[in-house]
């Protein structure tokens, strides 16, 4: 049976609900993310703003130079969640296998589903016509017969469109598209390319697949597929999450290892207790830095499965020492993957003590769930606010 699966992105999210509640910022550009005198990115904007050049993640001191003009609004994440649990209902409605990918975009499969909801191009139109009427805010949406074909679709006619690619014209679809559009091309894998002459993913279709695995490696022959538009994932309604993580941009560029690590000590309680919220361990943290000039570097150690926050923090650190701080951090950040079931009392063959700080978190988690998280802290951040918020 030919899949239909549709991906439902929901416009300019943020930005747009904010919007729907205040009519007054209809028309207006809106930029919702950090202060803009100080420091953070954007996190959306609407489609007003995004005419001055304005788009997510930009720094927001560089959206106020670009859009002086524009409506700046702090990030309500409560909000959004709300509104995006009511459009993951509706979704629900027409397929049981929904799978959200982030707080305003989810993959849905409509395979099968003729009978209830007549073919699939009209099931999405009526998924698009109810997300409007009950929530005021439009989608955009591409239906294909996989996920990353309908991915790219819904992407190519935003706001409020949708597009559709007939199964077995997906190369046909992909070929004018960029490379960039491919998963998994960045700047360093679009150059490797460019030096094959390759700009569009037409051209990639027509490379030796040898010629790609000498220049890109084993990655080569998964990119093709891609090229061609091949892709046997299922919609997954209940995929865990894959990592989790906290980050803070300092509102002046740091130099100081002490508040560098004051900051990830706060991260790691955080990222522990939502590990230990969802039953997890964590096998793998990572440290990130952004410096001054914007360049990223992310840096990892593998160890055995944990959620204890100090023991994150530790590991962090150790990362974090190992680095010359050749310039000024404007962003630092800890986040936990590779996660395995949390297993109670089994973590004391290495630290003795890793069972009494399992037992002692678990505690504190009911204090600060009653009391808030300022209720009890680590020694070490008393009477400090906390950065990571």
């Amino acid at each position: 049976m030919i899949r239909a699966i549709a991906h439902v992105d929901m416009d300019a999210f943020y930005a747009s609900v904010e919007q729907r509640d205040r009519p007054e910022l209809r028309g207006l550009p809106v930029i919702v993310g950090a202060d803009p005198k100080g420091r953070g990115v954007v996190s959306a904007c609407s489609y007003e703003a995004r005419v001055f050049g304005v788009h997510s993640a930009m720094p927001i001191s560089k959206a106020a130079r670009l859009c002086p003009q524009g409506v700046y609004l702090p990030v309500d994440m409560d909000k959004y969640v709300r509104v995006s649990a009511d459009v993951m209902a509706i979704l629900g409605e027409f397929s049981p296998l929904v799978e959200p990918v982030s707080v305003d975009e989810a993959f849905i499969d409509l395979t099968g589903t003729e009978t209830l909801w007549g073919p699939p191009y009209e099931a999405v139109r009526a998924i698009k016509a109810r997300i409007k009427r009950e929530t005021g805010l439009t989608a955009s949406a591409g239906l294909a017969a996989n996920k990353f074909i309908a991915k790219v679709a819904s992407d190519l006619d935003k706001p409020d469109g949708l597009v559709v690619v007939e199964p077995g014209r997906e190369p046909e679809f992909l070929a004018p598209l960029p490379i960039e559009r491919l998963w998994g091309v960045g700047k360093a894998t679009a150059k490797e390319l460019q030096g094959l002459g390759v700009a569009t993913i037409g051209q990639l279709q027509r490379i030796a697949p040898r010629a790609l695995v000498a220049r890109l490696g084993p990655h080569g022959p998964d990119l093709l597929d891609l090229a061609f538009g091949r892709d046997e994932r299922a919609v997954e309604p209940f995929t865990p999450p894959k990592s989790m993580g906290a980050e803070t941009t300092f509102e002046r560029d740091c130099r100081e290892p002490a508040r560098l690590e004051e900051t990830l000590r706060y991260q790691a309680e955080r990222v522990a207790r939502e590990l230990r919220a969802e039953g997890l361990a964590a096998c793998r943290v990572t440290l990130k830095l952004r410096w001054a000039d914007f360049r990223t570097l992310t840096r990892s150690h593998t160890g055995d499965p944990t959620q204890d926050g100090l023991e994150i923090y530790r590991r962090a650190a150790v990362l974090l020492a190992r680095e010359r701080l050749v310039q000024a951090v404007r962003l630092i950040g800890v986040s936990a993957s590779t996660f395995r079931p949390q297993a109670r009392g089994q973590l004391p063959l290495l630290d003795p003590a890793a069972v009494r700080r399992e037992q002692l978190a678990r505690a504190v988690d009911r204090i600060t769930g009653r009391f808030g998280r300022s209720a009890i802290l680590p020694a070490r951040l008393l009477g400090r606010d906390d950065p990571s918020e």
